[in-house]
């Protein structure tokens, strides 16, 4: 599949039991030199579990490698590797390989992703890093910012211009009455509050610099 699908050299770019401190991992597939992946496979009528993906990490981990692929034929999940103390990882995405459609754009850009061509551009990369920012932990976050607070306080006012509304009500009230709870508290929302900080920062930066 990695061959015939993906695009790979199964004589020069896809290596077998790739050894990793005294261990081996099913494949890594090498291009130009480089191993941009590692791949733990495991049986078609295998389901893949936290077991699996422990080991695939840390032999991703070992090796320095930031994307492990699991997969059992059918099944393919692409993680990222973060290497922090301890070492984590998280699910970029997930494709199953019998529920494709061709007539799907979305389809062939999980497929093109893993194929040798999208390692040369760096498309998963690319893709991880928009995901970070397009995602609903952002999106709540930008909706509580002060910008949009002020924007839905005047459509209030000039809608509604007996109703007296401030700032403050809509930030309470989207917290507690509007927003799910899991986009406002926990890890991913506080990465998302410091993505927006680092994105507002980067372009008052920019403005000040123009000036």
């Amino acid at each position: 599949m990695l061959s015939d699908i993906f695009g790979y050299d199964k004589y020069t770019e896809l290596t077998s039991e790739q050894q990793i401190r005294g261990t081996f991992c099913d494949l890594a597939i090498r291009v130009e030199g480089k191993i941009s992946y590692l791949a733990e496979v495991k049986s078609a009528g295998t389901s893949l579990n936290d077991n699996h993906l422990r080991q695939a990490v840390n032999y991703g981990a070992h090796q320095g490698i930031e994307w492990v692929i699991l997969t059992n034929a059918i099944e393919w999940k692409i993680h990222r590797i973060k290497f922090s103390q301890p070492i984590d990882h998280e699910e970029v995405y997930s494709f199953d390989m019998t529920n494709l459609s061709a007539r799907s754009a979305d389809d062939l850009g999980k497929l093109f992703m893993l194929c040798r061509e999208a390692i040369l551009s760096d498309a998963l990369t690319e893709y991880h890093r928009q995901a970070q920012i397009m995602n609903r932990y952002v999106i709540a976050e930008l909706v509580q910012s002060d910008a949009v607070i002020t924007t839905i306080r005047r459509e209030f006012r000039r809608l509604f211009p007996s109703v007296k509304i401030t700032d403050d009500d809509l930030k309470i009230m989207l917290a507690n009455e509007v927003m799910k709870r899991d986009t406002i508290d926990g890890d991913a929302p506080k990465a998302a509050k410091a993505t927006v900080k680092k994105a507002a920062g980067a372009l008052a930066k920019k403005a000040a610099k123009a000036g």
